[in-house]
């Protein structure tokens, strides 16, 4: 921990009031960056996307839940892989607690990954989580909305992502893509973040901010490939081990914390 200069009382409550003033003015910017958000125009889906899902086959319409607003989690896990990235875990330990909220407002959260649906369950239940996670596998949703890359698109060197071309060996990267459904049934893309981009929604982030020695991304990577594991690998935990040290583990962080 870095030296810190030490005040009286009175000293420090006009340090606090002086930063302060930035925390509004920053609360003030992030209320007019979301209306902006919210005032994006829309686009129609039209193409017809299915997902395997632990209940059978469910169209994109399935996956709202009958409610009118979903959230769609882009989770890292390839058909070849059998552990997600663990920067996609790291977001998704934040998931459940605010599930319990979302459903009653409307929105549904869906995760959605390109491996088997055995797979994404067997994953799913180790890690504890309860929120939907289905399958991908031969439809074209992940290419669409510019989360997981053909073999040609790799072999080019650069993937577009995140609104531009950008240098990528990775079959797939993180992201979150919003939806609505009108009343008539018709399915709407309404907004789309990619890497750091939806940072915000994980918690223990916003809750390191708010210490001391903050995120302490000091070392090699100075990002979360400095120090995040998937949450049953951390030192103490029954057969932990570093989830960080196999060259795919320190590549899919790498890029999701670059982004």
């Amino acid at each position: 921990m870095q030296a810190h200069n030490t005040v009286s009382r009175e000293q420090w409550i006009a340090a606090r009031k002086e930063l302060l003033a930035h925390e509004k003015e920053l609360t003030r910017a992030r209320d007019r960056l979301s209306a902006e958000r919210r005032a994006l125009p829309w686009v129609g889906i039209d193409k017809a996307y299915t997902f395997d899902a632990v209940g059978g086959r469910e169209t994109l319409g399935d996956l709202f839940g009958g409610r009118s607003q979903l959230i769609v989690q882009h989770f890292m896990l390839a058909p070849d892989e059998t552990e997600g990235c663990p920067g996609c875990s790291f977001c998704a330990d934040h998931v459940d607690g605010a599930f319990r909220h979302l459903v009653h407002h409307d929105v549904s959260f869906v995760a959605v990954s390109r491996a088997p649906l055995r797979t994404i369950e067997a994953y799913r239940k180790r890690m504890g989580w309860d929120f939907k996670w289905v399958s991908s596998n031969g439809s074209d949703f992940n290419y669409d909305f510019q989360v997981s890359f053909t073999k040609d698109d790799l072999a080019n060197g650069k993937v577009f992502y995140n609104y531009e071309m950008t240098e990528s060996s990775m079959q797939d990267l993180p992201g979150h893509s919003v939806f609505c459904k009108d009343a008539g049934g018709t399915i709407f893309h309404t907004y789309s973040s990619y890497g750091r981009g939806t940072e915000d929604v994980i918690g223990a982030y916003m809750y390191l901010d708010l210490t001391p020695n903050g995120r302490n991304e000091n070392g090699p990577y100075h990002n979360l490939m400095d120090w995040v594991k998937r949450h049953d690998q951390y030192e103490g935990n029954t057969g932990g081990h570093d989830c960080c040290g196999d060259a795919t583990g320190q590549a899919q962080l790498k890029t999701a914390a670059s982004h």
